[in-house]
């Protein structure tokens, strides 16, 4: 603790914004979970969009104890929608009894996500939620780890291109954990899931249509098992720096896009592909490889799927009687602005120091299984840091998750990472060294108030 306590103070870490649920009593567990369609229609959709290709949901589990409540919010969308978490934390705790604070909003960061807007979004969701209150019931809840080995490590250094790029690195740090929670009534009647797993969601990005990508296919993979009330909720973990392992169509067609691009004498070699332009759809070999990704979706979404529901299937311990605790804080750490940008990777950034950058972190302790949040993109040694340093072996991480007002969205790398010229790092407005410590020492504040 005293090692902790100075690190933070030398690191000049400040929080400016805490509250927290001080340890509660212990009481039935309560739950129930509700789903809402957030698709737009086909005409709202943009000029380059090409369609849905499968639809987007809110998808809700709301629990309680008798003296409190807390809830899961998840959007098949980019990340956590900001006006629709401050409605419902006012109203639900007005309305539902669940009090601000007490909920994890996440994206299951799908980039090719797609909702209604405004008022009808909002609207949308918070009756989902609503609705998973009306639906709750005497429940227990189980936790296990499974793992799956579809994420590698995308921050690759090519001997043979002689820099970096965006590449599968198989001797790279990744973590194959899948951790699942799981409710299911008294009389054995299953009620939600909420599944995490750290892998970027981007297998359908080039084919610019609607889709909750591989979490969207695994969710309704996992849902058709357990029946039509059912709910499963996606949970990005910490996938800042983790592809899918079955990329190859991206790469394919960014080249090809590459290629037209520089048949018109503009170089884009080194830069993000703009989405819905410059693929030539009528050629076969861009028809074969949209194709092909549609089916991956798929074909990931049945092995995550198939590795949720094997987790259910081998749980044997479950509580009936569980303590709430639940806490939010905002850290602040020094920020940087990259001045030389314009490339993806293979280069050296030059910066300059800018304001500082401010992390959303929560937890949800539901018994003894910590389910915490970052609202940024994390990279994956981080999560791992925190599970080895957390008191609680069932310690999972949730990212790009709603912040609460905190400034500065953006990845961060762990401190090591610093050091390969990939876009992530060059993009990153968080100075190396400060970062890591602060969310991991963060999280593990609200984890020791929520226990003592």
């Amino acid at each position: 603790m005293i090692n902790r306590v100075l690190l933070t103070i030398v690191l000049a870490f400040a929080a400016v914004f805490s509250s927290f649920a001080q340890n509660g009593p212990r009481g039935q567990l309560m739950a129930g979970a509700a789903k809402v369609d957030i698709t737009p229609e086909l005409k709202d959709l943009p000029a380059t969009s090409q369609g849905i290709l499968d639809h987007c949901y809110a998808r809700v589990i709301v629990f309680g104890n008798g003296n409190t409540k807390a809830a899961f919010v998840t959007f098949d969308a980019g990340s956590a929608n900001a006006q629709v978490a401050q409605y419902i934390d006012e109203h639900a705790a007005k309305e539902l009894g669940i009090p601000v604070g007490n909920i994890i909003y996440n994206g299951t960061h799908t980039h090719s996500g797609a909702s209604v807007r405004g008022d009808e979004l909002t609207n949308r969701v918070y009756g989902a939620v609503k609705q998973a209150v009306k639906n709750m019931v005497p429940a227990k809840v189980g936790y296990g780890n499974g793992v799956s080995y579809l994420n590698v490590k995308r921050d690759l250094f090519d001997a043979e291109r002689g820099s970096w790029w965006e590449g599968p690195d198989y001797d790279g740090k990744s973590d194959k954990t899948v951790a699942v929670i799981y409710f299911e009534s008294l009389d054995g009647k299953p009620i939600a899931t909420y599944f995490n797993y750290a892998m970027h969601a981007v297998i359908t990005g080039n084919t610019d249509k609607v889709s909750g990508d591989f979490p969207g296919a695994a969710e309704a993979y996992i849902e058709s098992k357990y029946g039509d009330d059912f709910v499963a909720s996606f949970a990005s973990g910490a996938a800042g720096d983790q592809n899918p392992l079955y990329f190859q169509q991206t790469f394919d067609l960014r080249d090809i896009r590459i290629a037209d691009y520089a048949a018109r004498g503009e170089d884009i070699s080194n830069k993000m592909p703009p989405g819905g332009q410059g693929l030539d759809r009528t050629k076969r070999e861009v028809q074969r490889l949209l194709a092909e990704q549609e089916r991956m979706i798929q074909s990931y979404g049945q092995i995550l799927g198939e590795e949720v529901k094997y987790v259910i299937m081998m749980m044997r311990r479950f509580e009936t009687n569980v303590t709430i605790n639940c806490g939010r804080k905002t850290v602040n750490c020094p920020g940087r602005r990259q001045i030389n940008g314009g490339g993806r990777a293979g280069y050296a950034g030059q910066y300059v120091d800018a304001d500082d950058m401010q992390i959303g972190l929560s937890l949800i302790m539901l018994d003894d299984i910590p389910v915490t949040a970052v609202s940024a993109e994390v990279y994956n040694p981080i999560a791992v840091r925190l599970k080895n340093e957390s008191p609680y072996a069932r310690t999972m991480m949730t990212t790009v998750t709603y912040g609460f007002g905190a400034r500065g969205f953006s990845y961060i790398p762990d401190d090591e990472s610093y050091g390969a010229e990939v876009f992530e790092v060059l993009s990153s407005g968080f100075k190396q060294g400060y970062a890591e410590t602060a969310i991991v020492n963060g999280l593990l504040d609200l984890i020791h108030e929520a226990t003592h």
